[in-house]
């Protein structure tokens, strides 16, 4: 890969880094497509207070606590990736009281096994971005990432062909990961 033009011609300063350049990436750093939060601050509009009122099926609702609930990602970065999300709109970690904060570490402890119960999961990348500067997609409603890994998982399909491969319709790997949710 050749570096863009304006490094070849002195623009910039050459440092070695190859660089994927995605313009097309700036409409989701600006906010497009995001949903808006409520102008009450209710969070009518946020799709994590939306889901618990749905079916788990209509909501990818692989789980459901007294305080958190598990959903697949509608965007994921692997197959099975979940989001375990507080029932509550809040926006930051240390907003969580700690029952919640008690539950939301079980239930990833609970994804992650039944993940690897019902995919063979060989490793996790297990966050939460606080924020939009930080890269939250949805800002206003704290949830933490479950994506499952297996070796080899990665490649430039998404970068370069702009598509993502995902083996199962996101239905389908709702229901195995909810077969596989642990009682305890």
């Amino acid at each position: 890969m050749t570096e863009p033009p304006d490094v070849q011609h002195g623009v910039g300063v050459p440092d070695g880094v190859q660089r994927l350049w995605m313009p097309h990436r700036m409409a989701y750093i600006q906010g497009d497509g995001k949903p808006a939060a409520a102008p009450d601050g209710s969070g009518e509009q946020c799709p994590f207070c939306a889901i618990p009122a749905m079916s788990d099926e209509d909501g990818l609702v692989v789980a459901r606590g007294e305080q958190v609930f598990a959903v697949l990602n509608l965007y994921p970065y692997n197959s099975g990736h979940l989001m375990v999300c507080p029932y509550r709109h809040v926006a930051d970690y240390t907003e969580l009281t700690a029952d919640e904060c008690a539950e939301l570490a079980d239930f990833t402890r609970r994804a992650m096994r039944a993940l690897r119960e019902s995919s063979s999961a060989q490793g996790f990348n297990i966050g939460m971005n606080q924020g939009s500067v930080a890269g939250a997609g949805i800002a206003a409603h704290l949830h933490q990432h479950v994506v499952p890994r297996w070796g080899g998982d990665t490649n430039f399909m998404p970068v370069v062909g702009r598509t993502k491969v995902l083996p199962q319709l996101l239905r389908d790997t709702r229901d195995l990961v909810a077969a596989a949710w642990p009682a305890d």
